[in-house]
């Protein structure tokens, strides 16, 4: 059992669609003093506010997922908020965790920080050798600057900061607003809909040409807390299922797992985002034995079968 287990544990955004996960993989491996701060009592872009989490709670562990985050659209209307309050509250908590004895820092990146063309697998070696897709640049890079403060104060410091990259998230409690939505719980969500309403065409993103790789949410928040408690190292870590996709073939699979009989008509003045991602998951189970267990097909019926029981009842729950 991790010494670790003994002492609080706070988990930042541990409320979201990720976080709620994390807690409970923490809770079922006997961490019991968990504490996850709301927005509506903790503003962490405030530093006097992180200072007053820290002096309250007296963490052992922070595992840092709080993130301003939404679709690629969000992301083009307002830039400046997604890089200042990802990057001036993710310092922030480094450095008070840091002052205040934090004895492990988990950082929780995006793939969105690798460069725009990035060479197939994505291999954490190449994360600097490029910038990023434009549409998400903003966020990804403002969180890797989170890296970079990591490694520093590691070396300056001896601070334990450690620094993962999960790849595409979904899985039951995902977003399925259509303002917000990704790409899966947005497809999802138009080709359930678009069945029960009887509706030949549902209109998707992009070209469809794209690739991406998709992990399952309960395997990324597995890998996280297998990082927490055995990770130690300054180099970051991809966190994926090594399953690579177009965007064409999801919508496909989708629409047969969901049983709509109609067909899609792609908007192709819409953003297709960065054109492949697969991504080098070796180091994650070298370093602390990760591999994903859940595959996309499985994944897929697991989340269009909860979504059609919410969609039936008229309830939208978080997991």
């Amino acid at each position: 059992m991790s010494a670790l287990r003994d002492h609080s544990v706070v988990v930042t955004g541990g409320a979201g669609f990720l976080g709620s996960k994390v807690v409970q993989k923490l809770r079922e491996r006997g961490y019991r003093d968990i504490f996850v701060p709301r927005s509506r009592e903790y503003d962490l872009c405030r530093e006097e506010e992180i200072v007053r989490l820290l002096q309250a709670t007296h963490p052992a562990t922070v595992i840092h997922l709080a993130a301003v985050v939404g679709r690629s659209g969000a992301d083009r209307a307002n830039p400046g908020e997604f890089f200042y309050d990802n990057a001036i509250m993710g310092i922030q908590l480094m450095e008070q965790s840091r002052l205040s004895g934090v004895q492990k820092f988990v950082c929780v990146g995006t793939i969105c920080s690798y460069p725009k063309f990035t060479p197939i697998p994505f291999s954490e070696d190449n994360l600097w050798n490029g910038y990023p897709e434009e549409t998400n640049a903003p966020y990804g890079l403002a969180k890797k600057m989170l890296l970079v403060q990591a490694q520093a104060y590691r070396q300056q410091y001896g601070f334990n900061a450690i620094y993962l990259l999960p790849v595409n998230l979904y899985g039951p409690g995902d977003n399925f607003d259509p303002r917000t939505s990704h790409v899966i719980s947005a497809l999802i969500r138009k080709c359930v809909d678009a069945r029960n309403r009887g509706e030949r065409i549902v209109k998707a993103w992009g070209t469809g040409a794209v690739s991406r790789e998709f992990l399952y949410v309960d395997d990324a928040a597995e890998g996280i807390v297998l990082a927490t408690e055995h990770y130690n190292k300054a180099e970051p870590v991809n966190l994926g299922s090594g399953e690579e996709i177009t965007i064409l073939n999801l919508a496909h699979l989708i629409r047969e797992l969901s049983g709509y009989a109609g067909r899609f008509e792609w908007d192709t003045t819409q953003p297709n985002g960065q054109p492949r991602r697969r991504l080098d998951i070796s180091r994650a189970k070298r370093e602390f034995g990760f591999e994903a267990k859940t595959r996309l097909r499985e994944g897929l019926r697991i989340v269009i079968g909860r979504y059609e029981k919410q969609s039936a009842s008229g309830v939208f729950v978080a997991s």
